[in-house]
């Protein structure tokens, strides 16, 4: 088995756990990129603005020719939240999360929409993964280690969350329980010498 690997629209994370060539050489055990869902690209933004431009435009030609042009300017104003909205959820997109597991640490990078990023480093000996559910919620998962807390992954969805929770407990057990093939300890059959 060459590794693990899970794919979803809105995370991507790899499992090295079988330690290939180039999990030998940077240590990663376990490698997970989380980026936030975004259904429109550039030029669908782009479109889309257009479109809402030219819709509010004809409405407001409407009426502005039966006489309520007191209507121009609340669509201006329609038109410019929209439009300021629609841009701070396209901004949101270059959020990115960079979790990797090493045998000793666990590092977080994150990644913020003006290119800035913050790293923060967890010891993996007494880390837990927990999924802190909530009534009504999407589940909070937090890497918790002797009084430090920090959330991970709050752009996903419940079902890439508990994907995630489960890949990555999973790889932390194996970090902590390493599986060694000793060839001197596999039991051979028996062989009779006549």
């Amino acid at each position: 088995m060459v590794g693990k690997a899970f794919r979803n629209r809105r995370a991507r994370y790899i499992w090295l756990m079988d330690r290939d060539a180039e999990a030998l050489e940077s240590g990663t055990l376990f490698e997970a990129v989380i980026i936030p869902h975004r259904s429109l690209s550039p030029r669908g933004l782009r479109i889309l603005i257009a479109a809402i431009c030219l819709l509010s435009g004809l409405i407001v030609l409407r009426f502005w020719l039966i006489g309520a042009w007191p209507v121009a300017g609340f669509s201006v104003a329609e038109i410019g939240i929209a439009i300021f909205l629609l841009r701070l959820n396209a901004n949101r997109a270059r959020l990115s999360e960079l979790v990797l597991l090493s045998e000793d640490t666990l590092r977080i990078v994150r990644t913020g929409r003006t290119g800035r990023r913050d790293e923060r480093v967890l010891p993996v000996g007494w880390l837990n993964v927990v999924l802190e559910e909530q009534p009504g919620r999407v589940p909070k998962l937090l890497l918790v280690a002797r009084g430090l807390s920090e959330e991970i992954a709050a752009t996903l969805g419940e079902v890439e969350k508990r994907d995630l929770w489960s890949a990555l407990r999973e790889a932390l057990h194996l970090a902590r329980n390493p599986l060694f093939d000793n060839p001197q300890l596999r039991s051979e059959p028996a062989t009779r010498d006549t």
